[in-house]
């Protein structure tokens, strides 16, 4: 896929190296003179360029771009190539920084968002993930906040461990994605045994996320 990053400060450039290890294409926009370091990345392409720009969004030939990453340290830029890229070049996907939680409700699909990830939730997710162990956690929002990405750790004591994966009478509108086991990277299957400590991912509607509750609470799975 071809990838363009807007800004390439330690969050863009971060982005780039992990993207080009998967044999992505991928351009770097960057404004700041100070940050812009091709030798940094000699595997992007670098462009020295206001991303707000309609002019250098042109210039960069972000219609044929498969994802479009905003990544800047400033919320407004981020909405601004957001909206952009979806609206004037029909960028397929959009994904967008969040640094200010109290901008979140901003970042939808009316600014042409389909991803927001907030570094400040993600954080306090992971403490939360790291002292409540068995509570839901929260890790992401998806598709404009129509579903989420949710973790749950089962505790030493869990009366779900040995039941199989097929017992979970999950509700509709959610799924058992992955399950981490140690070193390991679970795609779940009906018959597979739950453990105590299986970290549990979940792709599911806010609506439907009491009903996991109570299924790692063991209040609605199958005998």
């Amino acid at each position: 896929m071809r990838i363009a990053i807007a800004g390439a400060g330690a969050v863009g450039q971060s982005i780039a190296r992990e993207l080009l290890e998967g044999d992505h294409q991928v351009l770097l926009i960057e404004r700041n003179v100070q940050n812009y370091q091709p030798k940094n990345i000699p595997g992007a392409h670098w462009m020295l360029a206001d991303a707000c720009e309609l002019a250098s969004l042109e210039e960069a030939g972000l219609e044929s771009c498969d994802v479009v990453i905003a990544a800047t340290g400033d919320d407004k830029v981020n909405l601004v190539v957001s909206l952009l890229s979806k609206t004037e070049f029909a960028v397929r996907r959009v994904v967008a920084r969040v640094n200010d939680p109290l901008n979140e409700w901003l970042f939808t699909e009316a600014w042409g968002v389909d991803v927001a990830v907030s570094t400040p939730r993600m954080l306090a997710a992971m403490v939360e993930e790291a002292v409540n162990v068995g509570d839901l956690v929260r890790l992401m929002t998806l598709r404009q906040g129509q579903a989420n990405l949710v973790e749950v750790t089962l505790p030493d004591s869990t009366p779900l461990a040995g039941r199989r994966v097929r017992d979970l009478k999950l509700p509709a509108d959610a799924a058992l994605v992955t399950i981490l086991r140690g070193g390991r990277v679970i795609v779940p299957q009906a018959d597979d045994p739950l453990e105590a400590g299986d970290e549990m991912l979940f792709v599911a509607t806010a609506d439907v996320e009491q009903g996991i509750r109570a299924i790692i609470h063991d209040r609605t799975t199958a005998d």
